[in-house]
């Protein structure tokens, strides 16, 4: 058991929202977290489940999302190893307002109760400010979503994703960014809010004009700085 807590602990530290935290502190919670696995393509909660728990992705990748009223799929985030979710029970969400589902491998989470979170913030208001701050990013995020659903044409809204993607995990091979995915044409329609018949079409007229190469697992940006 306490093999198990030391690797839970060593997992944690490594976590944004941990920095700075005492080591005394994070081992109380790592005693009282859940190390889970789920399996490929499968619900971790969806909505209206009890918003009771915050998740740590330690393995794999995990989608977010909604369903629009005529039941097609939006994905709000596409979220990688050493992401959180989950977080909005600390604002005092009570049940899910979106789903939580694993994508195209097996994912390795560790679940913390809100109230053991909750605990640790009131000992530690470094780990508050945090999470305050974590949540207000997300809010950020949430809103430049809107603003780019509402302003942007579907061709800049594939663009910006791209872009984006190459910013935050593209790997950079000369002028060239290299994004590894496991996302399908209709994933990336279901983050940009158009069709997978758009998304064909803006990539293979950015590849015809030889500013991207993409197959199902990357996309190679040519020059990140030419792709407007």
């Amino acid at each position: 058991m306490k093999a198990a807590q030391s690797i839970t602990m060593d997992i944690l530290q490594n976590f944004a929202l941990f920095e700075g935290v005492e080591p005394e502190l994070l081992t109380q919670l790592a005693a009282q977290a859940e190390t889970l696995k789920v399996g490929r393509q499968q619900l971790i909660y969806e909505v209206g489940d009890r918003s009771d728990r915050v998740f740590f992705l330690a393995k794999g990748v995990v989608k977010i999302g909604t369903h629009s009223e005529d039941g097609r799929e939006v994905i709000k985030q596409v979220l990688h190893p050493l992401a959180l979710f989950g977080e909005l029970c600390l604002a005092g969400e009570h049940t899910r307002k979106e789903f939580a589902a694993t994508m195209n491998e097996e994912v390795q989470l560790i679940a913390i109760r809100v109230q053991c979170l909750q605990q640790l913030m009131r000992q530690n208001h470094h780990l508050a400010l945090r999470a305050l701050h974590f949540i207000g990013s997300r809010l950020r995020r949430a809103e430049n979503r809107l603003e780019s659903l509402m302003f942007k044409d579907a061709r800049e809204r594939i663009i910006e994703f791209l872009r984006e993607s190459a910013t935050i995990r593209g790997k950079r091979i000369g002028f060239e960014m290299l994004i590894k995915h496991s996302l399908t044409q209709q994933d990336i329609a279901n983050i940009t809010g158009t069709s997978r018949q758009t998304v064909t079409s803006v990539l293979n007229e950015l590849k015809k004009s030889n500013l991207i190469h993409f197959n199902r697992r990357s996309i190679l940006i040519r020059d990140l700085a030419k792709l407007a």
